[in-house]
C-alpha cells in the first residue's frame, strides 16, 4: 500500500482531522483502499468523546435509519481482534434496554417490527417472562427488549487501537496538533496548525467532535453544535453475574440509568442529565447531585446493587446537535469535503460503521447507505427559513 514519504509527509489523498471513534476508523478503511491518508488530533487519539463513553455496543434503539451502518459497524466489532491485532475487550454480551412505562411497551414491541426490517433481531419480554429471564430487576420493570448480537467494548482502548492499525498500514498519524485554518485551494484543501504546519490533500474529512463546527464555518456551513459531558461512574468490583449490559429507555430523563459489567467484576454505569462541558477549555464534569440520582435509580432498576460502592467519576466533552441525528455525509458547498460529528452521545458504536461508510464514499464517490437523513444542509435550510420569517 503507497503512503506519504519524508518527502511528502504533509500531502496524502485524504486529511481526516481528528483522531475519535470516527476518524481513526475512517483513516484505518481508507489505508484498506490503498488511500494514503494523514490524521491529524488535537490531543491524543481517542482522549475526547471517544474515550470517556460508556462503552456500550448498541444498535436497538438508535434511529431506523441509522441500522445500516451499526449493523456494518457491528461486523467490525466482531472481527476487532483480527483486524487490529490487539483486545479492545470485546464482548458479544447481548443489549438489554428495559422500560417503566405502558407508552414505552408499546414503543418496544412496534420497534422490534420495524428494526426487523433494518436487519436487527430483537426479542421483547413482557411481565413475567422478562422476571423469568432477569429475576434480578426491580418489579416496576414491565418490559425487556434484548439484542442478542450486541454487547461493550473498553473506550480507552477502541480508537487508539484502529489508530495504531491505520498507522501499521502507513497512515501517518500526527497528535497534539490543533488545526486553525481550512480552506479549499485550486484543487486541494490547505489545513493549517496552530504552530504554522501545513498540509494538503484533495479530500478532507472532519470528525473533530464537539470542536467541528469551528472548522465547518470556515467553509460556509453553520451548525447548532453544542456540548455536554457524560455522567460515568464505576463501582467496586463485586462478583461477574451480569452479562447483558442494560439500561432504561424512558422520556424522563432523571429515569435514565445503564450499566454494564466488566469481567474484572465493576460495574461502569451513566445516564440522567448531562453536566456542565466546554469546547474551549476541553474540560468537562460530574455533578455530585447526578452521581447521586444514578445511584437511586441503579437501585431501582436492580434492587439487589444498593449496597455498591463507586470509586470513580469522570466526563468529557461530547457533541450534540438539535435533532439528536449525527451529521454524516458530502459537504453541501465543497466538492472533495465530508464530515462525520455531532452523534449526541451515542457514536461509539457506530463508529467502525460510519468510517467504512465514509471511506467507500470519500474512495468511490458512493455507497449503497443513504446519508441523505444525516445531511449537513437540513440546517442551512433551517437557518434559511428563520431568516425569511424575520424579514418578511
Amino acid at each position: 500500500m503507497s503512503a506519504p514519504t519524508a518527502s511528502n509527509a504533509r500531502e496524502a489523498d485524504v486529511i481526516v482531522i481528528g483522531g475519535g471513534i470516527m476518524g481513526t476508523t475512517t483513516a484505518f478503511f481508507l489505508r484498506r483502499r490503498n488511500r494514503s491518508v494523514i490524521l491529524l488530533e488535537r490531543g491524543l487519539t481517542g482522549q475526547q468523546a471517544s474515550g470517556v463513553n460508556f462503552g456500550g455496543i448498541r444498535r436497538q434503539g438508535r434511529a431506523l435509519p441509522q441500522l445500516a451502518m451499526a449493523n456494518r459497524a457491528l461486523r467490525t466489532w466482531q472481527r476487532s481482534s483480527e483486524l487490529l491485532g490487539e483486545d479492545i475487550e470485546f464482548l458479544p454480551s447481548g443489549h438489554t434496554r428495559v422500560c417503566y412505562h405502558q407508552k414505552d411497551v408499546e414503543n418496544f414491541d412496534q420497534y422490534a417490527i420495524d428494526a426487523r426490517a433494518c436487519g436487527l433481531e430483537l426479542d421483547v419480554l413482557h411481565g413475567e417472562a422478562m422476571f423469568r429471564r432477569f429475576p434480578f430487576l426491580g418489579r416496576e420493570v414491565l418490559a425487556a427488549s434484548i439484542s442478542l448480537l450486541d454487547g461493550h467494548a473498553n473506550p480507552r482502548l477502541a480508537a487508539p487501537a484502529f489508530g495504531r492499525a491505520a498507522a501499521r498500514l502507513g497512515a501517518r498519524i500526527v497528535e497534539n496538533t490543533e488545526i486553525v485554518r481550512v480552506e479549499k485551494d485550486g484543487d486541494r484543501f490547505r489545513v493549517e496548525s496552530a504552530r504554522g504546519d501545513v498540509y494538503w490533500a484533495a479530500q478532507l474529512v472532519i470528525c473533530a467532535g464537539a470542536w467541528a463546527s469551528r472548522l465547518t464555518e470556515q467553509f460556509g456551513e453553520t451548525v447548532p453544535l453544542t456540548a455536554s459531558g457524560p455522567q460515568m461512574a464505576v463501582t467496586e468490583p463485586v462478583p461477574y453475574v451480569f452479562r447483558s449490559s442494560m439500561g432504561v429507555f424512558t422520556s424522563i430523563k432523571e429515569e435514565s440509568i445503564y450499566f454494564r459489567q466488566i469481567p474484572r467484576g465493576n460495574i461502569i454505569l451513566g445516564g440522567g442529565p448531562g453536566g456542565p462541558a466546554d469546547a474551549a477549555t476541553s474540560r468537562a464534569s460530574v455533578l455530585p447531585r447526578n452521581t447521586v440520582r444514578q445511584l437511586a435509580q441503579l437501585r431501582r432498576l436492580v434492587p439487589a446493587m444498593a449496597p455498591l460502592h463507586v470509586i470513580r467519576v469522570w466526563s468529557g466533552v461530547e457533541s450534540y446537535l438539535p435533532d439528536g441525528e449525527p451529521v454524516i455525509g458530502p459537504s453541501s458547498k465543497v466538492d472533495g469535503l465530508y464530515y462525520a460529528f455531532g452523534f449526541s452521545g451515542s457514536g461509539f458504536q457506530i463508529g467502525p460503521g460510519v468510517g467504512e461508510t465514509l471511506a467507500e464514499l470519500v474512495d468511490t464517490g458512493s455507497t449503497p447507505i443513504p446519508l441523505d437523513v444525516f445531511s449537513i444542509l437540513r440546517f442551512a435550510k433551517k437557518t434559511a427559513g428563520r431568516s425569511e420569517t424575520a424579514t418578511s
